[in-house]
């Protein structure tokens, strides 16, 4: 190996580099002291994206690591490129989800296709065969050019991106609020499958094993995105489009299936996806995780553009692209499936048991650093904290209604946030692939069957960021625990979550403190509901000149269905019981209602009783795997009587409604219930009783309207077009 050196960066120049790389100065003396001197510029660029918040979550570490972890069905947890849950006949689910909420503020159809893409790739690095994608979205006001000008941008660009690579997009959210105008979220969610016993990760062994770069050629594209998305945004923010990624659907594709052929070989040791700092992060996350050193050669790799820099190539997110290590003497076998499926493929380098990695272009050393200390010295803060003042209970008597049940309902089924999302979910493919049993609008989370088995997962991204501002700790349980009802409504039982933290800037510390807060209310869920975390990613620095959104701690859940035929849906059947399960207050703090009718954002959000969320779930979907339940929905946004509009709105089957109650009854967001329609009525809520469930009848189901027993009639027809309307209304001048 060569020993000529290229020179360090002058000191002062590496300084100010250091600055606009996103280094604080202590940082910056940190790498100074791990190198012993002055750093090139591709030294530079390396700790300054291995040490950005987007890559080594410096503000979220302390945090995270109080969330739960383990479970006998968890096969790989946290710190892999996703987290890997058995699911039984000897098979295992692979999710993750992650962000890429700065690309699409930038430029949205890019942002988002190449969210997707590297999602996909997250998935199918750990061997599995990706089988859905799901997303959760948040958009500023909707009445404003910008708003809707993203939202178009980024629907296309899921879309897109999906529909080419034939995955089907079964799920997701969308919210509206102005604290999104200068900073929307896009969070892309995959769930793959493989064998238990052929799980791959990254941690690379062996020395002289060689490393392969396969995909699609390296250009100039998101140099520094990682750094970028550890910012916040100023004025000039949409100026940055050289940042963003360009993606590839049909390379993507091809890639899928190059790398699940190589993967049934025993040529891989290690296999990484290059995502955010591209052959920097995939390089030393590989030679790190395996107690390893690695040299690269840059003019070994295959390159879109002319004169590219060590520095370029490093730094560099061009899409599509992976990292490996292969046995020894399996080069041949490796590139030949590479190009018969007509990508690239070049060995550029190799293991070595020096620690370091070594970085060389033109036959001169471009980067010689130790990977211990890049990773054991990064920087770990406990960011001052500032708790979320408590806000007071809202009473429904002190609350007036101005304009009864039935006016509201109609308003509430057409606003943004509870309107149809049809406009969005028809530009998406959800039945690619033949084993979508339950797709959007069909149920409370999606269901998908696993090829040539009768079993099948669903799926679900849920979060009430209102809920979160108002009260983080209680927003990270109500999250945790309306995926695990989304899932347990379909009749699945619940098994593990991803997560997505969505917050603004860390160096806050209110913002730091409604991070931890929400953290120890997902733990706290997740650990009473046997819902462990295996998968995340951490999104800091989501403002626009001093401005943050709502904290948006999302969550990716998935559970198992042993029998697909025995999913339900939450369309009303004719001639069915409808019952509520669960206790109702008439919790009206946070709520749609006193928003949307009322015109007030304020109060306290409901409390989440985890005892009671555990209780009634577990006895729901006893009933459902009885058989005794023809339909399910969770109440969640906009309360009861939105829920039973939803179930007649699915179906065209109309309900009388004799029970009786104020605005809180029919609009309050409890948590912890279900509305199910039921053949026997009384065998239903006699289980229930014996089990110590709160439960009663509502109504019945039948006919075209929805009728609330001395409160005034609505068709279902009307309530379907006014829900119908909101999104293409709003999109038509996009």
């Amino acid at each position: 190996m060569t020993t000529d050196r290229v020179p360090p960066l002058a000191d002062e120049r590496a300084a100010q580099l250091a600055g606009e790389f996103g280094l604080k100065p202590d940082e910056y003396q940190r790498a100074l002291a791990i190198l012993g001197r002055t750093p090139t510029l591709t030294e530079l660029g390396i700790f300054s994206v291995m040490w950005s918040e987007h890559c080594s979550y410096k503000s979220s570490r302390v945090w995270l690591r109080e969330l739960p972890t383990k479970a006998p069905w968890v096969l790989v947890g946290p710190g892999e490129n996703a987290g890997v849950i058995a699911i039984g006949e000897g098979l295992a689910a692979v999710f993750k989800m992650e962000s890429h909420n700065h690309p699409s503020f930038i430029e949205p159809y890019n942002g988002a296709a190449t969210g997707v893409g590297g999602i996909l790739r997250d998935v199918f690095t750990m061997g599995a065969r990706p089988i859905a994608n799901l997303n959760a979205l948040r958009f500023g006001d909707p009445s404003l050019p910008r708003t809707r000008r993203i939202l178009d941008g980024v629907v296309r660009g899921i879309g897109g991106y999906g529909n080419c690579v034939g995955v089907p997009t079964v799920g997701g959210e969308v919210n509206f609020h102005p604290a999104y105008n200068g900073n929307p979220l896009v969070n892309a969610m995959t769930v793959g499958i493989l064998k238990e016993d052929r799980i791959f990760t990254a941690a690379a062994t062996g020395v002289g094993n060689p490393v392969v770069y396969v995909g699609s050629k390296t250009g100039r594209d998101g140099i520094h995105g990682a750094t970028m998305s550890s910012t916040e945004f100023s004025a000039d923010s949409e100026e940055k489009r050289p940042t963003v990624q360009i993606g590839d659907p049909f390379a993507e594709k091809l890639l899928i299936e190059a790398c699940l052929e190589l993967m049934a070989t025993d040529a891989i040791v290690a296999i990484q996806d290059m995502g955010a700092a591209g052959l920097t992060s995939s390089g030393v996350e590989m030679a790190g995780k395996g107690g390893m050193g690695i040299e690269m050669d840059m003019g070994a790799v295959p390159q879109r553009e002319a004169g590219m820099s060590a520095y370029e190539m490093m730094l560099s997110e061009s899409q599509e692209r992976m990292l490996m290590v292969l046995k020894p003497g399996r080069e041949a076998q490796a590139e030949a499936i590479f190009h018969k499926w007509e990508l690239d493929f070049a060995v550029v380098g190799k293991l070595t048991d020096t620690g370091r990695i070594v970085i060389t272009h033109h036959g001169k050393i471009e980067a010689d650093i130790p990977l211990a200390p890049l990773e054991s010295e990064a920087p770990l803060y406990r960011r001052p904290t500032a708790e979320t003042p408590k806000l007071p209970v809202l009473k429904a008597s002190e609350i007036a209604d101005p304009m009864g049940p039935i006016a509201a309902l109609e308003k509430l089924v057409a606003c943004p946030d509870l309107c149809s999302r049809r406009w969005i979910w028809d530009q998406y493919d959800a039945q690619v692939g033949g084993q979508t049993a339950k797709r959007p609008g069909q149920a409370d989370a999606a269901v998908v069957r696993i090829e040539d088995h009768v079993r099948a997962l669903a799926m679900t991204t849920d979060c009430t960021p209102r809920y979160c501002q108002a009260d983080p700790h209680a927003g990270g349980m109500q999250a945790v625990a309306e995926a695990w009802r989304n899932i347990t409504a379909v009749g699945a039982l619940p098994r593990a979550i991803t997560d997505n933290m969505n917050f603004g800037n860390p160096e806050k510390p209110e913002i730091m403190g409604q991070f931890a807060s929400a953290v120890r209310g997902m733990a706290a869920a997740c650990t009473a509901l046997d819902f462990p975390v295996i998968s995340g990613n951490v999104s800091l620095y989501n403002e626009t000149e001093g401005r943050a959104i709502l904290p948006t701690p999302a969550i990716g859940g998935v559970g198992v269905l042993e029998d697909v035929a025995q999913a339900v849906g939450l369309a009303m059947p004719q001639g069915a019981a409808i019952i509520l399960v669960g206790e109702t207050e008439g919790w009206l703090g946070q709520s749609l209602w006193l928003r949307e009718v009322a015109g007030r954002e304020e109060g306290a959000p409901p409390p989440v009783d985890l005892a009671a969320e555990r209780r009634n779930g577990d006895f729901v979907r006893g009933q459902i795997l009885a058989g005794a339940v023809a339909a399910c929905h969770d109440c969640a946004d906009g309360g009861l009587l939105v829920t039973v509009a939803e179930m007649c709105m699915a179906s065209g089957v109309g309900a009388r409604l004799e029970a009786t109650g104020d605005h809180g009854f029919w609009f309050g967001e409890d948590q912890s219930r279900y509305v199910v329609a039921v053949r026997d009525g009384a065998a239903f809520l006699a289980a229930a009783q014996a089990a110590g469930v709160p439960a009663r009848k509502l109504g019945e189901s039948g006919g075209g309207d929805l009728v609330l027993a001395g409160k005034g009639t609505i068709s279902v027809s009307n309530l379907v077009a006014a829900h119908e309307a909101t999104l293409p209304k709003l999109m038509q001048d996009a």
